[in-house]
């Protein structure tokens, strides 16, 4: 005799009626204990107090997929569903092709990219710890997208950004959902140069405009012309993006990219990574090989989930991957660690009724500072680097410092916008980059030793705007073996084992 149950998602399960009723007393008994079912499912209680143990490691961990795993463990996941209506067995994939950590906005990109290449040819897997991106180096931002760069990839980079915005309704439309917006301000950037910079500025201006930027170069008369409002002193020229160019709302891509990509398939898991597993090497001069990363969700259950490639997007915290995979404290190639680091940097938000107003683009000052507008109602976001690495606030906590603000950031606004001397801080926050400190530029591609572990880290306050670009080349490079629009080559981890530096002088 055999009968039907149904799980929540209407798939009958037929076994024997014996069966049935053994494994419907075994997850009653579970609901409020921690211990998983034997394969015997049978209880120990030897001792009488079997509240007061503990949950083994073993019993903690779910293997990956091609381990043995006691089907009485998986049948008791699967019902467990009829009266939790959750499919536990579902919620944490045992395989994958890819594995993302990191779901911000560079992680969802590279997701995005490789689903819209192929939704059905492979699976997709981002694992994010922080799913409402309360700590997100992006939601943190000022949401800026510039073409001024130096280096030619960094603003081809932009300009790809700039583009899939622009088409965004068709990038990223799903059926039955409002049509993403991102509410872009096209105000531009505005770059000033004193005359010690200006030969410098003008070059990079040439190049970005042989690379299709629409961006010009004006004189010290014209700035003055087109900003009335501005404090010319010290000044030479200015560089402003005419198209393409301000400043858009980050969470709203942030979600509209994780909408699409869970419409295309892809399965974002709310976990963190703890560590990785190697596969077994049947010869040992052959290069490690990662084959499982083990993710741990907020019940305290570990899952290894096996994948062909893993990519770090972890943003400030992708030094802590890295090294999960022994980068940087292993040997020989292993040697060199991703020089990633979290650095904290405070936004500030000024009011100014007397302020520029609406023709008031992202002014970027020689002195570091930088203003834009927020919004209509006469507010500003303003703020600055620190000028040297001792001036580097601590990254415990995202306390801010106003101190920062009284001695850095309105003086040098000010000293810009005489407007500002009659401005009143309103509030600020703070948040982190994810810095590289050897050359503040991009770190992606696969490492030169363990080649299914690929990067996309250190954009250095770039990630927002670069991370469209940045998610079709990871794409390209895992699909096609090499870029076939950007060539980023020269962004690969080799720079730092062979000590040579990418200088890119628009670091803000």
């Amino acid at each position: 005799m055999h009968s039907f149950i149904t799980t929540r998602s209407g798939i009958f399960a037929k076994l024997p009626t014996g069966i049935i009723r053994i494994l419907n007393e075994k997850i009653f008994e579970t609901q409020s204990s921690s211990f998983c079912i034997s394969r015997s499912l049978s209880r120990d209680s030897s001792d009488g107090n079997n509240d007061d143990k503990e949950v083994s490691n073993d019993e903690k961990r779910i293997p990956r997929a091609g381990e043995y795993r006691s089907p009485w463990k998986i049948l008791k996941e699967e019902f467990e569903g009829v009266s939790t209506l959750k499919p536990l067995g579902t919620e944490v994939p045992r395989e994958t092709d890819v594995l993302i950590i990191g779901g911000g906005v560079v992680g969802s990109a590279v997701a995005y990219w490789l689903k819209q290449r192929s939704a059905k040819g492979h699976t997709v897997t981002v694992v994010e710890r922080d799913p409402v991106y309360t700590r997100a180096s992006s939601m943190l931002s000022c949401g800026g997208i510039r073409h001024q760069f130096s280096v030619p990839e960094n603003v081809q980079l932009s300009m790809f950004t700039s583009e899939f915005l622009r088409n965004i309704k068709e990038n990223l439309s799903v059926i039955h959902e409002s049509l993403p917006d991102v509410q872009f301000n096209h105000q531009g950037y505005l770059f000033l140069a004193p005359p010690r910079d200006a030969e410098q500025l003008a070059n990079n201006v040439k190049m970005q405009q042989e690379l299709g930027a629409k961006v010009v170069l004006l004189s010290k008369k014209q700035l003055a012309e087109k900003y009335p409002w501005m404090n010319l002193d010290g000044i030479e020229c200015g560089s402003f993006g005419v198209e393409g160019e301000g400043w858009f709302d980050p969470w709203l891509l942030v979600r509209a990219l994780k909408q699409k990509n869970l419409s295309l398939g892809t399965k974002y898991v709310h976990g963190e990574l703890t560590g990785f597993e190697f596969a077994q090497k049947g010869n040992t001069n052959e290069p490690d090989i990662l084959e499982a990363g083990v993710v741990r969700i907020k019940s305290g259950v570990e899952y290894e989930i096996k994948f062909a490639v893993v990519v770090n997007c972890a943003g400030p915290w992708a030094a802590d991957v890295a090294e999960m995979a022994r980068i940087g404290i292993g040997e020989n190639d292993l040697q060199v660690s991703l020089p990633v680091e979290p650095r904290k940097r405070f936004v500030y938000v000024t009011h100014c009724p007397e302020g520029p107003m609406l023709d008031c683009p992202f002014v970027i000052d020689p002195s570091g500072v930088y203003l834009r507008r927020e919004g209509f109602g006469g507010h500003y976001l303003c703020g600055s680097s620190p000028t040297n690495e001792s001036e580097e606030p601590d990254i415990a906590n995202f306390e801010v410092d106003y101190d920062f603000y009284e001695k850095v950031v309105w003086p040098g606004v000010a000293n810009r916008v005489p407007a500002f001397n009659d401005s009143k801080l309103k509030s600020a926050w703070a948040g982190f980059y994810d810095y590289n400190f050897f050359d503040q530029n991009l770190v992606i591609g696969p490492h030169p030793y363990l080649r299914n572990m690929y990067f996309a880290n250190g954009l250095s306050g770039h990630g927002l705007q670069h991370s469209i670009g940045v998610g079709r080349a990871i794409m390209e490079h895992i699909l096609d073996g090499d870029y076939k629009t950007i060539n980023l080559e020269k962004f690969h981890f080799d720079r730092f084992i062979s000590k040579v530096p990418i200088e890119e002088q628009g670091i803000v």
